[in-house]
């Protein structure tokens, strides 16, 4: 004995048509897939910048912007950290290996240069951090000594450059700072020392003009005010001179930098034949 199939009756016959109908894609909805597939497949990181790029930037909200990320800020931090530890890798190499004035001469010229391309904020960051990182390579007390002067130095001479101000300015600020720093750097030693280094300068000093009097057969001593008027005037004349071949440095080098400091005046260009 065999079973029949039984009938369907119209209603069962109309929902599985309805059902089929909606399990199976039409015909339009085919091509749309196939068309959004095809187009993320075409799309690259290239077209996904430019639309991320297109996106507007949001309004404020009530008082406060939405905080947006500037594309020079990390060019700026590495450029910040960069020149802050050259500066204080160069006072470190003089410190424990010092060949003469050579590298002196270099000591204010990271920050300068940190300032004149990144700004005020910038170079301020890196005499700090040069000052932190010496403090724990080398010890606070003789950080201190880098930051006063050469370190306020390279942000002075960094703010008269950028605003465009002669030679006379800046070396006149700088032999101005970088005799307070000699005398503060004194004073730091002696604290340290438990002595008076000046005090000794000047007998230094005594003991040379007295030498100069005898052999000139003058009978007069030298006069205290005397001698202290000359170490002063030492300090003073050293650190012009010490400013002067900074600048003369500065434009040679930050010219190759593509950041030209002021032109020096007509008779520094005869003398070091400088055209530029």
């Amino acid at each position: 004995m065999t079973d029949e199939p039984k009938e369907r009756s119209p209603r069962d016959e109309e929902e599985r048509q309805l059902s089929e109908s909606e399990l199976t894609p039409t015909k339009r909805e085919r091509e749309d897939n196939s068309a959004a597939a095809s187009e993320t497949k075409e799309t690259n990181w290239v077209d996904l910048e430019d639309e991320l790029s297109s996106i507007p930037t949001p309004a404020p909200v009530g008082e406060y912007q939405v905080p947006t990320l500037r594309v020079s800020a990390p060019v700026e931090m590495v450029e910040t950290a960069f020149l802050a530890s050259t500066a204080s890798l160069i006072w470190l190499i003089n410190y424990y290996f010092p060949l003469g004035p050579l590298l002196r001469i270099f000591f204010p010229l990271p920050i300068a240069l940190l300032y004149m391309r990144r700004g005020f904020r910038a170079a301020w960051m890196a005499a700090l951090v040069s000052g932190l990182l010496l403090s724990i390579l080398m010890g606070p007390n003789r950080s201190i000594l880098y930051v006063m002067p050469f370190g306020l130095m390279g942000v002075q001479l960094g703010a008269v450059w950028r605003r465009g101000l002669g030679w006379g300015v800046s070396i006149a600020l700088g032999t101005l700072l970088g005799s307070i720093g000699f005398f503060f750097r004194f004073w730091v030693l002696s604290v340290l020392l438990g002595e008076d280094l000046w005090l000794y300068t000047i007998a230094q000093i005594t003991s040379l003009a007295e030498w100069i009097y005898l052999r000139l057969g003058l009978l007069a001593k030298p006069d205290i005010l005397f001698i202290q008027g000359i170490a002063i005037g030492s300090v003073i004349v050293s650190n012009l001179i010490y400013l002067f071949v900074v600048h003369l440095v500065a434009v040679l080098l930050f010219d190759r930098l593509k950041t030209p400091i002021p032109r020096p005046p007509a008779w520094v260009r005869t003398l070091i034949e400088y055209d530029y």
